[in-house]
């Protein structure tokens, strides 16, 4: 089947109204026009790039699975603890799950998933094969990339390395981590482990860092000199990373110029109820900021749409953004932000790069964003996936 295809009556990025010439999956040119037998009509719509959902957990999602009470306790343990007993007994389906969390993404605009899965000693590697059962059926639909996540701990789960391990020779293209000192309470031997199965596979890291303050930022220098003397500057992320949301500017200056100098970049969701990390100040110091909405209506919370308009409207509230440019810089975060953590290729809207493409509605990208309204079309290298907010393939 022919993946070449013109939309016609569109504004790049809300600019002059335009035409987008897709040839062989790629843009081959955006102009006046159109001389193709094939052509949409995109009905002034804005073209976005495809957004990219840089962290999210798709093998726990309880979406479509009826409603669930919400009770999980107030920490973070609790919270992990209460995951693993429910995930029996509400038959979370790591393969059914994931898929209907990607056709959901799928309608929102989204074109790229990075997702932390669960690897330990209970669940043992039934969440990756699960994951990756889904990104197999769903490959024409989006693009998935597995991070091998210790949700439940690392050290203090003896054996969970070792799945970890067979996780990443599996293909998992990810290695994670999660709060060094506050959940493993072995900073060094957590981050000992991480960076050694970095090592071994020639994998990026992505590690949870939800300590704060004074122990997050510990672990956070860790983290950082690590990455220096293994010489993966560009290939670590650190997500959450609430500790930079301190007040005291004397704590978290340092760190931002460390995470500058050893090029790792901060995912942040735009919490409500935590500490964020300044988003403005990080990318004035060049440091890359990726955005992705973590858990879905699943035993965490009630939370959760998929949609990273709606995200890059969440991290503009949360960073009191107000002015135009402020508002896409948000977005910026919600795309670039996140092709650039996952490494992808001719990603963009510009000739040569790969047709992965939405249009929303809006007179400016500010309005898209906080409209968010329902996406008109959404293109998967050069094919419609999406039309009106419904994906074309269904879910399980």
């Amino acid at each position: 089947m022919s993946n070449d295809l013109t939309i016609t009556n569109v504004r790049p990025m809300a600019g002059p109204l335009a035409s987008i010439h897709i040839v062989d999956g790629r843009i081959a040119s955006i102009g006046e026009g159109s001389n193709q037998a094939e052509a949409l009509d995109g009905g002034g719509a804005i073209a976005l790039a495809g957004l990219v959902e840089a962290h999210t957990h798709l093998d726990k999602t309880l979406w479509g699975m009826g409603w669930h009470k919400h009770q999980a306790g107030p920490r973070l343990i609790d919270k992990i603890d209460n995951e693993r007993a429910l995930k029996k007994t509400l038959g979370i389906d790591p393969a059914r799950q994931s898929a209907r969390q990607i056709v959901l993404s799928a309608a929102h605009g989204t074109t790229h998933i990075r997702s932390h899965v669960d690897v330990d000693t209970e669940v043992g590697l039934a969440g990756i094969e699960g994951v990756m059962a889904t990104r197999e059926r769903y490959r024409d639909l989006i693009d998935l990339e597995i991070v091998a996540f210790p949700q439940s701990g690392m050290l203090v789960r003896p054996g969970t390395v070792a799945l970890l391990d067979r996780a990443l020779a599996m293909g998992a293209e990810v290695v994670g981590g999660l709060d060094p000192c506050a959940i493993d309470r072995d900073p060094k031997g957590h981050v000992d482990q991480v960076f050694a199965l970095a090592q071994k596979y020639g994998r990026p890291v992505d590690i949870h860092l939800h300590e704060p303050g004074e122990m997050g930022a510990f672990s956070m220098e860790l983290i950082l000199e690590r990455t220096a003397a293994l010489g993966m500057q560009g290939k670590v992320t650190i997500s959450h990373a609430f500790c930079l949301g301190a007040p005291d500017r004397d704590l978290v200056d340092p760190l931002i110029d460390a995470l500058a100098k050893a090029n790792v970049a901060i995912m942040t969701t735009g919490p409500a109820s935590r500490p964020a990390p300044p988003v403005k100040r990080l990318r004035e110091r060049g440091i890359t900021v990726c955005s992705g909405s973590d858990g879905i209506r699943d035993t965490w919370g009630p939370y959760g749409s998929a949609d990273m308009l709606e995200r890059a409207m969440f991290i503009g509230q949360r960073n009191n953004f107000r002015h135009d440019q402020e508002v896409e810089m948000a977005l910026d975060v919600c795309t670039h932000g996140g092709a650039k953590v996952m490494g992808l290729k001719n990603y963009g809207l510009v000739p040569g790069c790969a047709a992965d493409i939405v249009l929303v509605e809006g007179e400016s990208v500010t309005e898209a964003v906080v409209s968010h309204a329902p996406r008109r079309l959404v293109v998967k290298r050069g094919r419609v996936v999406a039309r009106d907010g419904k994906a074309l393939m269904d879910a399980p």
